[in-house]
């Protein structure tokens, strides 16, 4: 039976995120295999940042207090339920231990690690920096792989040649630029083009559209691009420069199952640099 996580740590259930981070500074440093001999130093490093990964997420602490250790185990209906149990080929001290893919709650499977939230060697790196001595680790290759700004939000399946042979990886939808995923022997690391049309903030993108001065003062029906295509949609009468118009859950997908993100239409009003008579006519004979 596994070890309640609060004990693990040595602290309350009312830690606060401070505290639980300092629990695994202490409890990390003193059971790390590199520094730590003893015979159960390898397992109880691995408890520990299951315990610090699960803790320091709100979301997984609060399915954590409700469901106890099922939350995370396949078949026992938890909202983090269907992981699954490996041992992994870049685990020099071959841990055999019990991920949920990509912390996703509703079940889909990945076959691959998004910024190494299993293996626990990858979580203490990212807490300490990455500069903490892996003498027995075996060096793993990474690489670098470019992909439209599209491809990053529907996913892709690449080939690639990495030292001389050639492989099929498959690029999860929603990936973003910097960002590394980790397969059996190797790393990609993404670089995502910049789009001409669309910007990413997050899981949420920005398109500019610009109206003229009768657009913006008399409303129109306006084709917009979106991720999924051209849509119409209505502008209001007396529309502002600047005015962000949310369309709700038409982003990007979130890399982790965590539903869509959102598209913003930022409304840009052109104003002539050199207005016809005619127009400052027609301007001069109306009450703004």
């Amino acid at each position: 039976m596994k070890r309640d996580y609060y004990e693990i740590l040595g602290i309350s259930k009312n830690a606060s995120k401070d505290e639980i981070k300092k629990a695994y500074r202490k409890m990390a440093l003193q059971f790390h295999p590199d520094k730590n001999k003893a015979s159960d130093a390898e397992e109880k490093f691995k408890e520990i940042n299951e315990a610090y990964e699960i803790l320091s997420n709100d979301q997984k602490k609060s399915a954590y207090d409700q469901y106890g250790h099922a939350a995370f185990e396949a078949g026992a209906g938890g909202p983090f339920a269907g992981g699954r149990t490996y041992t992994s080929q870049d685990n020099p001290f071959n841990f055999t231990y019990t991920y949920s893919t990509g912390g996703n709650p509703f079940g889909q499977n990945a076959d691959f690690d998004f910024g190494g939230f299993s293996n626990p060697f990858d979580i203490f790196e990212q807490f300490f920096g990455g500069n903490f001595s892996r003498q027995q680790a075996r060096q793993i290759s990474t690489y670098k792989i470019q992909i439209t700004f599209m491809e990053s939000v529907k996913g892709v399946e690449k080939t690639v040649r990495l030292d001389g042979k050639q492989k099929s990886v498959k690029i999860p939808a929603g990936v973003s630029d910097g960002q590394r995923i980790r397969f059996s022997d190797f790393i990609l690391a993404i670089d995502v083009l910049p789009d001409k049309t669309f910007k990413r903030e997050g899981n949420d993108v920005f398109v500019d559209v610009t109206l003229n001065i009768r657009q913006a003062i008399m409303g129109d029906n306006l084709s917009i691009p979106t991720l999924e295509g051209p849509l119409t949609i209505k502008i209001k009468p007396g529309t502002q420069p600047n005015t962000l118009i949310r369309l709700r859950g038409k982003g990007i997908k979130d890399i982790n199952g965590y539903g869509h993100g959102d598209l913003y239409i930022r409304i840009i009003v052109e104003i002539p640099t050199k207005p016809s008579s005619q127009l400052k006519k027609q301007l001069k004979e109306i009450d703004i």
